[in-house]
């Protein structure tokens, strides 16, 4: 038993996810550890921003934590719960499981200073780290996300990030609009995810009579997206070795919101 910590699933949160993990492998050694507590020791880390190493000694060694993690990360099992949620949510909100309507956009942040791979300074925020490459739907429910490094254009995320999109299959079939801002505005662009992929592509342009904070349609969801990230504070900044590690805890922290909404 552990501290009832804020990060922590209920167990009515819990039981909705639970057949969604990996079962034990015949043969092999009885699992001795429950994976109710391996998952909250996750959601530690990644809403309260700690190392792997300093992990509360009422959660279980961080070695095996973080075993946990990798091993799902690699396998496919939290895109594959991921998925799952994204599903059930859009159905809860009386919506159908593929969406037809998407947003991206980027958000460049910060890496630790012991962060060297996949590296680079973005001239126009002037920041030097990582950017966070996010589609999302109409209800601001990631689809896929890619990190780069900061220095990689709008437009070339833009491309790798639907070409993610567009490996999910059945899952957004009925995708036709993709709404992006001015960053992404090219016809050589907009040709090629029409081409590639039979989306259109909708740029959504900044009024330039207007000053301060604008209300942009439809693109503003993925804002709000950015925003609901800013709750965990791994995600403050990139401070993960590899940028997939950055992913993973990306789509953790949306497996968290969408349980959140179901029970």
């Amino acid at each position: 038993m552990t501290k009832a910590y804020r990060s922590n699933l209920t167990w009515e949160q819990w039981e909705l996810i639970a057949d969604l993990f990996p079962k034990e492998k015949p043969g092999g050694r009885p699992r001795k550890l429950g994976l109710f507590v391996v998952v909250n020791a996750i959601l530690y880390v990644l809403c309260e921003g700690c190392t792997w190493r300093g992990l509360p000694g009422d959660f279980p060694s961080w070695s095996t934590v973080y075993g946990y993690f990798w091993r799902w990360g690699q396998d496919g099992t939290w895109l594959k719960i991921h998925d799952q949620l994204y599903q059930w949510v859009r159905v809860d909100a009386l919506r159908e499981p593929s969406p037809s309507e998407a947003a991206v956009d980027s958000q460049s942040v910060e890496t630790a200073t012991m962060i060297s791979i996949d590296v680079g300074y973005d001239a126009g925020k002037k920041i030097h780290g990582r950017k966070r490459h996010l589609s999302v739907d109409i209800l601001g429910l990631v689809l896929r996300v890619l990190v780069t490094a900061a220095s990689v254009p709008e437009r070339q995320g833009g491309k790798k990030v639907l070409h993610q999109v567009h490996l999910m299959g059945n899952k957004v079939k009925r995708l036709n609009t993709v709404w992006m801002d001015g960053g992404y505005r090219g016809e050589d662009f907009m040709c090629w995810v029409m081409d590639t992929f039979r989306w259109i592509v909708e740029i959504v342009l900044r009024p330039l009579e207007k000053k301060g904070f604008v209300l942009l349609p439809k693109r503003w969801v993925v804002e709000r997206t950015f925003g609901w990230l800013n709750w965990c504070r791994r995600l403050s900044k990139d401070y993960e070795k590899l940028p997939e590690t950055s992913e993973t805890f990306i789509y953790i922290a949306m497996i968290r919101i969408m349980i959140r909404r179901l029970a």
